[in-house]
């Protein structure tokens, strides 16, 4: 990491595994973690992998934002992060597998799924994760309907 110069840095701790409690280090947000439902839990709070969905695709909306105005592409964008968990018959072992679908207002695939590709090579997260989680970065028709 010596190329790098540290921008930030954030603890967060954990009691309970998937029935508990996360929290920011600091005090600043905290959720209840619980099991999904299909995994045999109540379901009734977040699990991890719903916030590694919010947090990878926070991530590489930032790094697309990046490389768009790199570009100079002001038309707006949307990223939707499908996290699954898989796991291995007769062990405890299990495997994570994202899907990210971006859409770029007024573009056509292939001009999205450039800009896409491109994201995915300076995404932090998608970096961390390489070579241990299967990636799929899908260029989608943008989706109006969606904006919040």
């Amino acid at each position: 990491m010596t190329d790098y110069q540290q921008l930030y840095e954030t603890s967060a701790v954990n009691t309970g595994g998937r029935d508990g409690v996360s929290y920011l280090a600091d005090g600043t947000y905290e959720v209840k973690i619980t099991t999904p439902k299909d995994m045999g839990g109540s379901g009734e709070g977040q699990n991890p992998e719903q916030l590694f969905a919010l947090g990878y695709g926070a991530c590489f909306h930032g790094a697309l934002e990046l490389v768009k105005g790199k570009h100079k592409v002001k038309n707006a964008s949307q990223v939707l992060h499908t996290v699954r968990l898989y796991k291995k018959q007769d062990a405890a072992d299990f495997k994570l597998e994202v899907e990210i679908q971006v859409g770029i207002q007024d573009f056509d695939r292939d001009e999205t799924q450039k800009l896409a590709d491109e994201a995915h090579t300076v995404c932090p997260y998608s970096k961390a994760v390489a070579g241990n989680i299967d990636v799929f970065v899908k260029a989608v028709d943008y989706d109006a309907s969606q904006e919040k």
